[in-house]
């Protein structure tokens, strides 16, 4: 499709520099800017649950399944970049156009749910993770100001609200091309609590030395933890990890944002190899680290856990680095929602004015900012129900972990390896089809595993639930 001149809202001419070859607006995006987005989808809070999980698998199996999940991650991502572009050269905006266009038949409608329903459980838990940090910093400085044992408890609620409205704001940035100043402040803030947690359990092994409490094989089987129970916490922990890398979800919509010179996936894959590198690193850092600073007895997440208690002004700072990065990560996970609801509205009522009218707006110094009343009502009722949603079950998490689990595999493993051998033309039965198809198998028995531990985890949540009761 070829646009030579575009006329504005204000009633000028665009010329077709500002414009990509099918007539939407040009991509700027970059390896740095795609980086961020990458950095910012991957690092989320969870890296510092990290030391929990490597207590439950133990010096062993931790850092080898730290290690064979970035390397799945980075192989299959690899192979998704390659899909951005449809067989007859044309993009492919979203991953379920990827799907479409290299798959088609059911596929697509199964591709669809695992995604969407990953995104929306994502948004849900990340309103209740970002809380949770929110209510730590007012515990630190009431820990800090009578003592260890006061019970200082929060509701987490308030902050969930606070959250839901920062999100309303946010959520009329209208897509990723837009987005990229706000993943580059996240992805900051994701090092900043990455290096405060990292270097607050340097200081605890050099005062204290390396916890005694550890293992090759991580928490023992004893009065308080069963057999069965070490059972579930392993697969949980398999969980957490797989969930850690899943930025599957949002590859193609992140690589939609790069300039088309040099060809995407070429940048595309500079990008993940950066991402995913650095994500692991952090992740080995603080879940080893982490493991030797707390032994077996490691909390869920060491800052909002409080594995530390002070120095309480820097705890609080990590904690506020957590919520800024997770209002960002926010939007890096719903805008994919966004684009799928609106352009289907579109199609389906085309005619609508109050669907398809946009207004440019000036807001110096950010320049022309295109408004929507339909981009208001819809985005600002997805976060409202997200919200409501948050607040109604605070164990949430559970859920996420399982969606996480469930869509491990398809998403990151399933989908990319099917698009390269239909792209490919790999023959049935060769060397590489077989392996390929070896490793899927693999990923697919992990997930389910790790899912059995979410389900059980879930199961613990639900026989403690009262509603709209969320305490920290």
């Amino acid at each position: 499709m070829e646009r030579s001149l575009s006329v504005s809202m204000g009633g000028g001419f665009d010329d077709t520099s500002k414009f990509d070859d099918d007539g939407r607006p040009k991509r700027t995006g970059t390896v740095l800017t795609t980086s961020a987005h990458i950095i910012t989808a991957v690092i989320g809070s969870g890296v510092l649950s990290l030391a929990w999980a490597t207590a439950q698998l133990g010096w062993i199996a931790g850092p080898v399944a730290l290690v064979a999940f970035s390397v799945i991650t980075w192989f299959t991502s690899l192979l998704l970049a390659d899909c951005y572009r449809a067989p007859d050269g044309s993009r492919n905006y979203t991953y379920m156009d990827a799907v479409r266009s290299h798959l088609g038949g059911m596929k697509v409608q199964l591709c669809g749910i695992a995604q969407y329903s990953n995104l929306v459980g994502i948004t849900i838990g990340y309103a209740i993770t970002t809380s949770i940090s929110m209510v730590a910093i007012k515990r630190s400085n009431c820990f800090h100001k009578h003592g260890h044992a006061a019970g200082c408890h929060e509701s987490n609620n308030p902050f969930i609200i606070i959250f839901g409205i920062f999100q309303i704001i946010l959520s009329q940035i209208p897509n990723f091309h837009k987005l990229s100043f706000l993943s580059l402040i996240a992805a900051v803030m994701s090092f900043a609590y990455s290096f405060i947690g990292l270097g607050l359990s340097i200081a605890k092994i050099a005062n204290d030395g390396v916890n005694g409490d550890t293992s090759l094989t991580g928490t023992r089987i004893e009065k308080e933890l069963s057999g069965t129970d070490k059972m579930w916490n392993t697969f949980s922990a398999l969980g957490d990890i797989a969930f850690a890398y899943a930025f599957s979800t949002v590859l193609i919509e992140i690589q939609d944002t790069l300039k088309s010179h040099p060809r995407e996936n070429q940048y595309m894959k500079r990008a993940s190899c950066i991402g995913i590198s650095v994500s692991t690193i952090f992740y080995m850092l603080c879940g080893l680290i982490g493991y030797a600073a707390f032994g077996n007895k490691a909390p869920g997440n060491f800052l909002t856990g409080f594995g530390f208690y002070e120095p309480f002004w820097l705890v609080d700072f990590a904690n506020v680095c957590i919520v800024v990065h997770l209002v960002g990560a926010y939007q890096v996970f719903c805008q994919p929602i966004f684009a799928f609801v609106e352009g289907w509205s579109k199609q389906k009522w085309p005619e609508s004015k109050f669907i398809t009218r946009e207004y440019m707006i000036n807001l110096s110094p950010l320049g022309l900012f295109p408004f929507s009343f339909y981009r208001l009502v819809w985005r600002t009722a997805y976060v409202i129900f997200t919200t409501i949603l948050a607040m109604l079950f605070p164990f949430f998490n559970d859920f996420v972990g399982l969606l996480g689990a469930a869509s491990f595999w398809p998403l990151t493993v399933y989908f990319p390896i099917q698009m390269y051998i239909a792209q490919a033309k790999i023959p049935k039965y060769s060397f590489t089809w077989i392996w390929l198809k070896i490793l899927s198998l693999v990923c697919l028995i992990i997930s389910l595993l790790a899912a059995a531990g979410s389900v059980q985890g879930l199961i613990k949540s639900l026989q403690k639930f009262q509603l709209f009761k969320s305490e920290s």
